[in-house]
């Protein structure tokens, strides 16, 4: 190669980093995926895998990486998060613990709140911030400290956003219900309701709770 090629080629390259480096800071959320080597979101329907990232639907995880770059400073692990993806029926697994180190995803039943589905057809209808609607809320929840209450083994929530600030004065939590388990899909065709919490299957809560575990971030949303 001649120290003429040597150049251009130095300079193509320098041009293409410095590409890279603007579109990473422009998209946070995509430069992160990219640096770690997990593979973009596709859109549902697709043949990608459920333990690949592309099981939660692009615009929902885009929403919950800006969340999570938002919040930030006040989530002391960033290495998983939990996505509640409420655009989907309570009979279809919809509550994603994704690993962002390596892209890899556990999907689980989770109920939404009877104020959020009035009628009990399965969709949540609406999100709900106010005291006593027993409304699901929407947004970035901190998943905060252990406790057993009324539905046994709990975890507090802290909202961060100012759609779901009420959540710990209103014990939004996740607890596990017998109405959030499988059987119920079988027998009635969807979940029953909880009271706003994010209510999983009584099989499920122990490895929910080791994939999330405390300071870390939930993000729910309908888009």
């Amino acid at each position: 190669m001649s120290s003429f090629d040597r150049a251009a080629f130095t300079r193509r390259n320098l041009l293409t980093t410095g590409l890279i480096v603007a579109g990473a800071a422009a998209c946070p959320a995509s430069a992160q995926l990219a640096v770690r080597g997990v593979a973009p979101v596709k859109s549902p329907g697709s043949d990608a895998p459920d333990h690949s990232p592309r099981a939660v639907r692009p615009e929902l995880f885009r929403q919950a990486m800006a969340a999570l770059q938002r919040h930030g400073g006040r989530i002391a692990h960033r290495d998983r998060i939990a996505i509640a993806d409420f655009a989907q029926p309570s009979s279809r697994p919809r509550f994603h613990l994704v690993d962002l180190a390596n892209g890899a995803t556990k999907t689980f039943l989770v109920a939404h709140g009877s104020g959020s589905d009035p009628e009990h057809s399965g969709w949540l209808q609406r999100f709900s911030n106010a005291p006593n609607s027993n409304a699901s809320c929407e947004g970035a929840f901190l998943a905060s400290d252990y406790y057993v209450g009324k539905h046994g083994r709990s975890q507090r929530l802290v909202g961060l956003d100012s759609t779901n600030d009420n959540a710990l004065a209103r014990a939004i939590v996740v607890h596990s219900a017998w109405y959030a388990d499988e059987d119920m899909i079988a027998k009635h065709g969807m979940l029953g309701r909880s009271q706003g919490c994010f209510a999983v299957g009584e099989a499920h809560l122990a490895e929910v709770f080791e994939r999330l575990g405390p300071d870390r971030m939930i993000f729910s949303a309908k888009v």
